[in-house]
């Protein structure tokens, strides 16, 4: 198991966790609680709250809206990568999506399918599906032009190359455009649960902000970025367990020294 990595990701939160217990050790300010009290709070809600229903249902979301665009990103995103003319086609959409901001869709969605749980899988899937999708089409675009003419050469069908020649390729790529849309599918979480949602994380800072109980506000935002790190950590587990010939390096070894040829005497006594 890839610990390494992880250990060298946990540095950084830890080292700010450290700060801010003994920077807020004394607060007094109404704004600013003492992180021991907002992680009491946490712990509170946690075990007699009703946030773990909240939690639960913001990370099914995220779960369900994450997994449909990947699905739908890397299958359209392998298709677009091998034939240039949809490519060429495709382009100018692809690239008006991708600046379209996916937040300013939120109370469109929400007013024409509601406050359920539908509404926020598909903003989810709607912005997170773009990176994955372009990542996708840059990783087939990355591999060489000899790996093709190969599978050609070999006549492995066109739907068999895509499965084992095409997305192994472009996988290291893939995953990262599905790094790049947790981020986004954790901000669309939030954003969708504040604006119109009667459950989830999103919903409970809003509520907890509008009754001015800063600690269990605190809390909230600690869990959610708790929740996106541990998202985070484990699909690092998963690209180090997928693409573990990826990061693999060859041990290194010395270069050999230059040998001089020996020296050689010239007829007129000048030695090269």
């Amino acid at each position: 198991m890839p610990w390494k990595p992880i250990l060298r990701q946990l540095w950084l939160p830890a080292t700010v966790f450290v700060i801010l217990l003994v920077a807020t050790a004394g607060s007094t300010s109404f704004y600013f609680p003492p992180l021991t009290e907002v992680l009491t709070t946490l712990w509170d809600e946690l075990l007699h709250g009703g946030l773990v229903e909240d939690l639960l249902f913001s990370l099914r979301n995220i779960v369900l809206g994450l997994a449909v665009a990947t699905v739908v990103g890397v299958g359209a995103g392998l298709v677009i990568g091998e034939l240039r003319t949809l490519r060429l086609a495709t382009g100018p959409l692809l690239d008006f999506a991708r600046a379209t901001p996916t937040v300013g869709f939120v109370p469109v969605i929400i007013l024409t399918l509601g406050i359920g749980s539908g509404p926020k899988i598909f903003l989810i899937f709607l912005g997170s599906v773009w990176p994955i999708l372009l990542n996708t089409v840059s990783g087939v675009r990355s591999i060489g032009p000899a790996v093709h003419e190969t599978a050609r050469g070999y006549r492995i069908p066109w739907p068999l190359r895509l499965r084992r020649v095409v997305l192994p390729g472009a996988l290291p790529q893939i995953l990262a455009g599905i790094r790049v849309a947790l981020s986004v599918a954790v901000v669309l979480m939030v954003v969708s649960e504040i604006y119109g949602s009667p459950i989830g994380l999103g919903n409970f800072i809003l509520q907890s902000g509008s009754s001015f109980h800063v600690a269990e506000t605190w809390a909230g935002t600690v869990l959610i970025g708790v929740v996106g790190y541990g998202l985070s950590v484990l699909l690092l587990l998963l690209e180090h367990r997928l693409l573990g010939w990826y990061h693999q390096r060859a041990p290194r070894t010395r270069s050999p020294r230059p040998v001089r040829a020996a020296p050689v005497e010239k007829s007129n006594g000048v030695v090269v």
